[in-house]
């Protein structure tokens, strides 16, 4: 019996990556992960400034970051810091977002210009501006001035992702469905519309923590040595050590991406719990 094969179309042999475009890719991989692979061996070399190599191996230094006075107080603080941001960017753009794509469309262009600002604003600036406002204040210098201070920086970062989660599903036809069954505007929220838009709060919460953690200059000019975070204790060690801030940057690296995984966890759990949220159509 003779089995037919069908030869490719002419459709299928042109969606197929030519050479050079393979070429490229790969050598935008390798640009982009060249860093990171020179600062992960910059961390366990022993010396690697005479030759192209470096001339030993050694994670003695990896023990004298852990061993670093602060490591785990700075450590907690970024965790602190970037967790709280996010819960207070949740709390505060969710609801923002959702009522003025329901109730005030044409307000939305507004917002989305306010979103954008802070990308125009330095973060010296910002730290100045409002260390000068909150100066005498009870949260003037406190880790409260600095939650609100990053939560500006960052923003955009959390709006956009959650702006188009909104956008690709009919929040006005789900609000109404769930108002005329006898639900409150808060009860629609967070049992139609949070679970339909759990991407792009998964999303915008890994844009935010990433920011976050790495967040230095806010961090120093408001409140300086007084609460110290894992960028601060980095930047302090590149005066010291290169080898030890190599191993910081490392350690960061890794615990950004272990803290990432965990929220993609988190946020696919929540999305397998609300797979029965309903959907406008």
């Amino acid at each position: 019996m003779k089995i037919n094969r069908k030869s490719p179309t002419a459709a299928q042999k042109k969606n197929r990556p030519q050479v050079w475009q393979i070429i490229l890719i790969a050598f935008f991989i390798f640009y982009m992960f060249l860093p990171i692979l020179s600062t992960y061996i910059f961390s366990i070399a022993t010396r690697w400034d005479r030759t192209i190599f470096p001339e030993g191996f050694t994670f003695e230094f990896y023990k004298e970051a852990t061993d670093a006075s602060y490591f785990t107080t700075s450590l907690r603080n970024s965790l602190i810091l970037s967790l709280s941001t996010i819960l207070v960017s949740l709390i505060i753009i969710i609801p923002t977002v959702y009522w003025v794509n329901v109730r005030l469309p044409k307000a939305k262009s507004i917002l989305d210009i306010l979103m954008i600002l802070p990308f125009g604003i330095p973060t010296v600036v910002l730290a100045l501006a409002l260390v000068q406002v909150y100066n005498g204040t009870p949260i003037g210098r406190s880790p409260v001035l600095l939650i609100g201070a990053v939560f500006i920086y960052s923003m955009p970062f959390m709006y956009r992702p959650i702006s188009n989660a909104l956008h690709s599903i009919d929040a006005l036809t789900l609000t109404e469905a769930g108002q005329s069954l006898g639900a409150s505007t808060l009860q629609v929220m967070l049992k139609v519309i949070i679970p339909n838009i759990y991407p792009g709060i998964i999303s915008g919460s890994l844009l935010v923590f990433a920011t976050v953690f790495a967040e230095f200059t806010l961090t120093k000019l408001i409140l300086g040595a007084r609460f110290k975070t894992f960028p601060l204790l980095l930047v302090e060690y590149t005066r010291i050590n290169g080898n030890i801030a190599a191993a910081f940057s490392v350690i960061s690296f890794t615990i950004a991406w272990l803290a990432s995984l965990l929220i993609l966890w988190i946020g696919k759990k929540g999305q397998g719990s609300s797979t029965q949220a309903p959907h406008a159509h």
